[in-house]
């Protein structure tokens, strides 16, 4: 069977590379927490890269006197206060509109609407199950989301039986998806054929649930890792506690396969302390002495790869590293030694890893995650010197949620591991990336040390939020300066870090203060003092898959504080620009676009819950999604970037308004806009942070149209926005002229 594969569902994962020092232990492994998968193939760094959106809520769950309820915790990006909200197990017409928005929320930034717009996804498992399902069983849908697998194994057993019955459970623990299950069931005519437990699997219970073992499972608990979603540990006690001797599953087993690569920038997403030796400015974030005290997040990473496929160098065929049977109780530890003959002298700086779903037991039946590359061919943080004239040893553990990767020459071991202290900070690669980025660091620091010069000789400067470098650009820069930081997000370890970096930085840690907590709570202080330099990125650790304009909290905590603002207070950023572009991006569309029948059961119900854009009805509102353009698959600019709306710092917050018309400067087929933030760091609007497609580091925002619209050069529309004082939330509308 050929391996299918689609851009725009699943990611592959990265893995970074770091030099070991000698002194360290080659046997421990790094532990990876994974992003939910959202394209066909994963990365993996060794100190550390994207795109699963961050999820603005989380959810738990409870059962009382038989009805299930969920309690969701949905985040206000403006105030950053948050709020648990009551999700019941109701009738789908008696709809609480507050826990539906935060359902939502949740779901239209879930891999749920690409995964069932990926046709060929579906028609393989479709195969499978009905290839698997001969005759009379007992089925077993564990993880069952929208309950496509259920419906096609109902349907299956249904035509292979002499009198069309079937015995489908199905368990899905999220209430809200649960719920929406429920009502394609009801519009399919399966809720009674399919029976839904609002559970874990591993609370069902046979003999209290169901009558007897199931014969036959079907499931997709995976994501861009394999194991990140708790594949191992499902596996496990389905085989010990739900499944009959021999049962059949679909999948049949998955494979892992990796590559070691070249590449620049995933590089830049690691190691910090390399770039900013090459900044040369002055102003050390990662290291005191030899120890590093910044790293990406030890973990993997899923990514589109696509795009860079021009920007890397592959060093090795790709080489298999596990394979897990579906079939079978699995193992909960695995290692696997693979000496690899490097195809070209280089530096290993990532290993691209991803997987081959094997669906029927014969093999003839795949899906994979491969990135194009592989498809065609069907087949210290400077990382790794390799040769091709020899062999490196490649060994990959893994446990029962995560693998971790090691590399060994002759010369030495390459490894994942590093000690921790309480000053060490984990961040995100892009971030990483932007704190090694000598523009973006020169604007900074250029516009702080100006600032600075124009206030009084000991001024007070207050970083709003969980910026590292501007507390240490504010402190490093003047040597009267007092500095008060949030630091909010990095729950306590922020002074241990500021304290250890004062030492690299030559400056007291008498002159900093740690709120760690919103900037805000200064507003109840009875002090004296008044601010005279107030400071934001922005940049809010734990939030960075939000949207461009979800990044204001500052300036709702520098109207808070405008009581205590000196009369000169100089605010950094001064404005806020708010650019806009017309693209071309069908696979974004493609995978966003509104569910109908799939493979012969309709889930147009779905579409207002996991926020589908294309093809809207008029009826429905499409949402705003928050994605790194660059790893969108194909795309083009289809029109100048216009300025659609300004939003003023030195003035407390407030509403804003634009309307702009759009000329269109290449003719092709427009699928939305892309919307991100200039941010001008001066008065004179001479200093310049642009966070749009160009710079891969930001997530844009994107407003995908109802229909794709055929434009000419010089055609044009118009395009208004309003902006929400009150909740932050940004409405946008594209005006079409009459045909």
């Amino acid at each position: 069977g050929e391996p299918c594969s689609d851009t725009t569902v699943r990611s592959m994962q990265v893995y970074l590379f770091v030099l070991k020092p000698p002194a360290f232990s080659t046997s421990t492994a790094l532990r990876h927490l994974l992003y939910s998968f959202r394209c066909p193939f994963s990365l993996f760094f060794g100190e550390r890269l994207t795109p699963s959106p961050i999820p603005l809520a989380r959810s738990m769950s409870s059962l009382a006197a038989g009805k299930h309820c969920a309690f969701q915790l949905l985040l206000n990006p403006l105030t950053g206060e948050s709020e648990w909200i009551v999700v019941n197990e109701k009738d789908d017409d008696d709809v609480d509109e507050t826990a539906f928005s935060a359902s939502r929320s949740v779901l239209a930034a879930t891999s749920y609407l690409d995964m069932l717009n990926d046709s060929r996804r579906n028609r393989a498992f479709r195969l499978a199950i009905e290839k698997t399902i001969t005759g009379p069983c007992h089925v077993l849908d564990i993880g069952a989301g929208t309950g496509l697998l259920s419906m096609m194994a109902a349907r299956a057993m249904m035509e292979c039986t002499a009198r069309g019955e079937a015995k489908v459970f199905a368990c899905e623990s999220y209430l809200p998806m649960g719920k929406l299950m429920r009502k394609i069931l009801r519009a399919n005519g399966m809720e009674r054929t399919v029976k839904l437990f609002h559970k874990r699997s591993d609370e069902l219970q046979v003999g209290v649930d169901f009558d007897c073992r199931a014969s036959v499972l079907v499931s997709e608990i995976l994501d861009s890792e394999l194991l990140g979603e708790g594949l191992i540990p499902t596996l496990q006690h389905a085989h010990d506690m739900l499944l009959t001797d021999n049962a059949k599953t679909v999948p049949y087993r998955a494979i892992t396969y990796g590559q070691l690569v070249e590449s620049t920038f995933l590089w830049k997403l690691n190691d910090l302390h390399g770039n900013e030796v090459g900044a040369s400015d002055g102003i050390y974030l990662s290291s005191v002495g030899l120890e590093k005290i910044i790293n990406a997040k030890p973990q993997q990473y899923a990514m589109h790869l696509n795009s860079l496929c021009s920007e890397m160098r592959l060093l090795s065929e790709p080489f298999k590293i596990f394979e897990f049977d579906f079939w079978r109780r699995p193992d909960s530890h695995g290692e696997t030694y693979i000496w690899i003959k490097p195809t070209d002298d280089g530096k290993v700086h990532a290993v691209v890893t991803w997987w081959v779903l094997q669906l029927d037991r014969e093999g003839s039946l795949l899906y994979s995650t491969a990135p194009n590359w592989v498809v065609s061919s069907k087949t210290e943080g400077e990382g790794v010197s390799v040769s091709r004239d020899t062999n490196v040893l490649f060994k990959a553990v893994h446990n029962a949620t995560s693998v971790s990767y090691f590399l060994r020459d002759d010369k030495s071991t390459v490894c994942n591991s590093f000690q921790t202290h309480d000053c060490h900070l984990f961040l995100s690669p892009e971030r990483i990336g932007i704190y090694g980025e000598k523009d973006m660091r020169s604007a900074f620091l250029i516009a702080v040390k100006n600032a600075l010069q124009r206030l009084r000789v000991s001024p007070l400067c207050v970083v709003a939020d969980d910026s590292i470098l501007l507390t240490i650009l504010a402190a490093s820069l003047s040597e009267t300066s007092k500095v008060i930081s949030s630091f909010h997000g990095f729950q306590g370890k922020g002074c241990a870090y500021v304290q250890a970096a004062s030492v690299a930085n030559g400056f007291s840690m008498d002159r900093i203060h740690i709120l760690n907590k919103s900037i805000s709570s200064l507003q109840s202080d009875d002090t004296p003092w008044k601010v005279d330099l107030f400071l934001a990125e922005p940049f809010y650790h734990g939030n960075e898959g939000m949207l461009p304009w979800q990044n204001l909290r500052f300036w709702k905590d520098r109207s808070l504080l405008d009581p205590i603002l000196s009369k000169d207070a100089i605010v950094l950023p001064c404005k806020g620009i708010l650019k806009v572009c017309a693209m071309y991006l069908p696979d974004l569309w493609k995978s966003r676009c509104c569910l109908e029948d799939i493979e012969g059961f309709d889930h147009s119900i779905a579409n207002e819950t996991l926020g589908a854009c294309g093809n809207l009805p008029p009826s429905l509102k499409g949402c705003f999604l928050a994605y790194f353009i660059w790893q969108c698959g194909e795309i083009k600019e289809l029109s100048d970037v216009f300025s659609i709306m300004d939003f003023n710092f030195s003035e407390p917050l407030h509403a804003c308004y634009g309307k702009i018309r759009m000329e269109f400067s290449e003719p092709g087929i427009c699928h939305g806009l892309v919307l991100w933030i200039d941010w001008l760091l001066d008065e004179e609007n001479s200093i310049v942070i642009s966070t749009g497609p160009v710079n891969r580091y930001w997530k844009q925002g994107v407003k995908l149209l109802r229909r794709p619209l055929k434009v000419d050069a010089g055609s044009f529309i118009e395009v208004e926005a309003f902006f929400d004082a009150s909740g932050g939330e940004l409405t946008l509308e594209p005006l079409f002229p009459p045909p």
